[in-house]
């Protein structure tokens, strides 16, 4: 199953390429913004957000609570240490 997981960006490695660094409970991961970047909301706008990251890219923006409640849920289900587990060895991690 895929799944969208929440993550926070934390900075933007590269502007040209829409390539920032999200933190998914703890790991660190590349992520593409390319779907959240738009004329109201550059680039430089995207560091602190929360998102849904989904094979690689920030899919969608979500608030802070609902990234909390997402979580929680995906713990309990216990997918997120699976997502987790994938995400450190893809070698995408920084």
């Amino acid at each position: 199953m895929c799944l969208g997981v929440p993550g926070q960006i934390l900075e933007v490695v590269d502007r040209e390429l829409l390539v920032a660094v999200a933190d998914v409970a703890g790991v660190r991961r590349k992520v593409n913004i390319t779907c959240i970047v738009n004329d109201e909301h550059g680039v430089d706008d995207c560091i602190g957000d929360w998102v849904l990251i989904h094979v690689g890219f920030a899919m969608a923006q979500i608030d802070e609570e609902e990234a909390a409640e997402t979580l929680k849920v995906l713990t309990a289900m216990g997918e997120l240490q699976a997502e987790l587990a994938s995400m450190q060895n893809s070698g995408d991690a920084p």
